[in-house]
């Protein structure tokens, strides 16, 4: 996750945290309000969790892209999303300097999440433009493998980042504040590891996915044209079938570049205007929140997922072989 240099040493000394300017109506609701985001995007990210896990059937490499997303997502969810609620409800940070430390370890998750949908782009990529190819060389082992690679990276990226900006140089966060000031050199190592090259992976490869998704259009629109034959129909149907794929995956997409960029571009002006603390909270809940809004579009459009919520509410994944029930239509 990337991290905004704030100037602190002008008021650190005589910080204190400000008094709660709301009724006890308004600061209950919002605790309450806050509670409910959490539990859904755990309770939303836990079902994909299960789903993907226990039936066979799901087992892909897209959807083991999509379990990393949904691990990374939970633990924003718990560890990032609840302290920042809690830090912009309380206009304070009140959960102590070690877990201050914690809070921008464990915010690495946001980053996990970045680069997971990059590698979503890259693997829709693969599979619309050789899709042969694809088959034969993309197994979700080797997904696996890549998933974890990229897990070890931005964890060992985020020790890094810690350790040369915080706990070597012992910075002192403000009492009631929790800020992990940048030097210049590590400001634009984060800004090209945490946006600009994961981002630029995105847009890139979601733009040739698009032009193959129009590609393919006009491709099954000829073949409908003329009387087809059974081999036509598997590969009209296939060419569907990842079309479908790659327009939902776009979704989540935009919907996360939605939430990301704002936070984003407002970090990018930071050495350009002041950075207010209550603008920054607000932009890292919206960038948070999109780890409640990833389950909600796999329950839109995916049946697999709509069918797979069925089945563990209804405890039905406790039958015998339940496990190679199909939830693929």
């Amino acid at each position: 996750m990337n991290v905004t240099e704030f100037n602190q040493s002008d008021h650190c000394e005589h910080f204190s945290c400000p008094e709660r300017s709301v009724s006890p109506a308004v600061y209950i609701l919002l605790y309450v309000c806050s509670t409910a985001v959490v539990l859904l995007t755990v309770c939303g990210n836990m079902l994909v969790i299960i789903s993907v896990i226990y039936f066979k059937q799901l087992h892909t490499p897209t959807n083991m892209l999509v379990l990393s997303l949904a691990v990374s997502d939970l633990f924003a969810g718990i560890f990032v999303m609840l302290p920042i609620l809690i830090w912009t409800i309380e206009s304070c940070w009140i959960l102590g300097r070690v877990f201050c430390t914690l809070y921008w370890l464990i915010s690495g998750f946001l980053t996990i999440s970045i680069y997971t949908v990059a590698q979503i782009a890259v693997d829709r990529y693969l599979a619309l433009s050789n899709p042969f190819l694809y088959l034969n060389i993309v197994s979700v082992r080797i997904t696996c493998l890549i998933i974890g690679f990229n897990w070890c990276l931005v964890l060992v990226y985020s020790v890094a980042l810690l350790y040369f900006n915080g706990i070597a140089k012992s910075f002192v966060n403000c009492p009631g504040e929790c800020f992990l000031p940048l030097n210049e050199f590590w400001s634009v190592i984060d800004l090209v590891f945490s946006f600009i090259f994961p981002l630029s992976v995105i847009i890139i490869f979601y733009t040739l996915v698009f032009l193959i998704v129009k590609k393919h259009a006009t491709a099954i629109r000829e073949l409908h044209n003329y009387t087809q034959t059974k081999t036509q129909k598997i590969t009209s149907h296939s060419m569907k079938s990842e079309r479908k794929a790659a327009k939902v995956l776009g979704i989540l997409v935009s919907v996360f570049l939605v939430c990301l960029l704002p936070y984003f571009i407002y970090s990018l002006l930071g050495n350009v205007i002041e950075i207010q603390i209550e603008t920054f909270q607000y932009l890292s809940i919206l960038f948070c929140l999109n780890s409640a809004i990833n389950p909600i579009i796999y329950a839109l459009f995916y049946v697999w997922f709509r069918r797979c919520i069925k089945l563990i509410i209804t405890l039905e994944i406790f039958q015998t072989d339940s496990t190679l029930i199909s939830v693929v239509p």
